[in-house]
């Protein structure tokens, strides 16, 4: 991988992590729109480490307060209601079937769910339930009344963005608008539920980085950082956008890019 290459996937990676159009499909499907070669899985994983620390930055308060709650929670049985504590163990319990399935597939993940045809069908697929759970979610919730079963229910919606296209962002804020939760607070405990999934799946991918079909350390690097500064920005858009916005525009997005990687693939234009 040359600079160039690095820049563009790095912008992109920033650009739609936190949008529910799936990263992992962007970093899949620009090189294949230009003629580059898959950068892998393992460079997917480690440079979304560089959005995974956007959303730290960006949620230092909020995730601080819970970690401390949370371990304070552990020694004062009094605290163990407050919804801080609750959110140190939800977010840990819906980290849990990501870790699972990302292990029990991972060669999959690697190779085969990387599909071009698997990926615009993800896209379409979810797009239309993304629209749905829009459409039909109650949206009366905010984050104060979540539960165990939301914890665990989103976490499940979580692992299915192992497979690219599905998008984690998309996934869970479907499942937290089907549980009632309005489109803010369904996009938020998305964030903050990716921290643990994101910096697992990062570490584990590092050692692929510097092999000799890897993307190399350099580029990986600068990919990294680009994609930091501009998924910040990502971030405070989308939070905004869903105050007033539905997510129909994601949507259309999805399905229309899903319908042109689905017949440029099968016409043989891209591989």
């Amino acid at each position: 991988m040359d600079a160039l290459q690095a820049i563009v996937l790095g912008i992109v990676q920033g650009l739609t992590e936190y949008l529910p159009v799936s990263s992992t499909a962007h970093l899949r499907i620009v090189p294949a729109f230009l003629g580059w070669e898959d950068p892998g899985a393992a460079f997917t994983a480690v440079v979304q480490l560089g959005t995974m620390a956007a959303v730290l930055l960006y949620f230092r308060h909020d995730l601080w307060r819970i970690a401390r709650t949370w371990l304070a929670s552990l020694r004062a049985p009094e605290l163990r209601p407050s919804l801080d504590s609750r959110m140190g163990w939800y977010i840990i319990l819906g980290t849990i079937p990501i870790a699972i399935f990302g292990l029990i597939f991972a060669d999959q993940i690697e190779s085969g769910a990387r599909d071009l045809y698997v990926i615009g069908t993800a896209l379409i697929v979810l797009g239309f339930v993304l629209l749905w759970a829009d459409r039909t979610g109650r949206r009366d919730r905010d984050l104060a009344a979540i539960t165990r079963r939301d914890g665990i229910l989103i976490g499940l919606a979580q692992a299915c963005a192992l497979v690219p296209g599905v998008s984690r962002s998309g996934a869970t804020i479907t499942a937290g608008l089907f549980l009632g939760f309005d489109r803010e607070s369904a996009a938020r405990y998305s964030f903050l539920l990716s921290v643990p999934a994101v910096v697992l799946s990062g570490v584990f991918e590092l050692r692929h980085i510097t092999d000799d079909d890897g993307a190399g350390l350099g580029p990986t690097l600068l990919a990294t950082l680009l994609a930091f500064i501009v998924g910040y920005g990502s971030i405070a858009f989308l939070l905004r956008w869903l105050v007033r916005h539905s997510t129909a525009i994601f949507v259309a997005y999805r399905v229309v890019l899903g319908v042109v990687v689905l017949a440029l693939a099968a016409g043989g234009v891209i591989s």
